[in-house]
C-alpha cells in the first residue's frame, strides 16, 4: 500500500508564493509519473501538473502554466509544486496522486493513489 503525505498549504495574498510537498512510501517512486491535482468548493477535481518518473517530462494546465512548477526528488521519494504569483482563484484543496505508469497522464482515472489534501487559500 502506498501512502502520499502533502504539506505546504496555506493562507496567501494574491501575488504570493507556496511550494507544495508531498512524500511517498515505498521502494519504486521513480517507476511512476507524480501528478497534482485540485479541488474547488462546489467544483470536479482538476488536473494541474504532471511529472514523468525520472522528471524529464512535464505537463501543466493551462491555468497555471507559466506560474506554477512541478519537480521532484527521487532520493527523498518527494514531488514538489512551486506555486507563484497565485490568484484567489487557485483556491483549492491540493492533491498529490501516484501514476499508473512512469509516463505523464493528465486523466485522473489514471492514477491509483491519491493523498488526502492541502488546503491552499489564496486572498484578494
Amino acid at each position: 500500500q502506498v501512502q502520499l503525505v502533502e504539506s505546504g498549504g496555506g493562507l496567501v495574498q494574491a501575488g504570493g508564493s507556496l511550494r507544495l510537498s508531498c512524500v511517498a512510501s515505498g521502494r519504486t517512486f521513480s517507476s511512476y509519473a507524480m501528478g497534482w491535482f485540485r479541488q474547488a468548493p462546489g467544483k470536479e477535481r482538476d488536473f494541474v501538473a504532471t511529472i514523468s518518473g525520472y522528471g524529464s517530462s512535464t505537463y501543466y494546465a493551462d491555468s497555471v502554466k507559466g506560474r506554477f512548477t512541478i519537480s521532484r526528488d527521487n532520493a527523498k521519494n518527494t514531488v514538489y509544486l512551486q506555486m507563484n504569483s497565485l490568484k484567489p482563484e487557485d483556491t483549492a484543496i491540493y492533491y498529490c496522486a501516484r501514476g499508473r505508469l512512469h509516463s505523464i497522464r493528465w486523466d485522473a482515472h489514471d492514477y491509483d493513489y491519491w493523498g488526502q489534501g492541502t488546503q491552499v487559500t489564496v486572498s484578494s
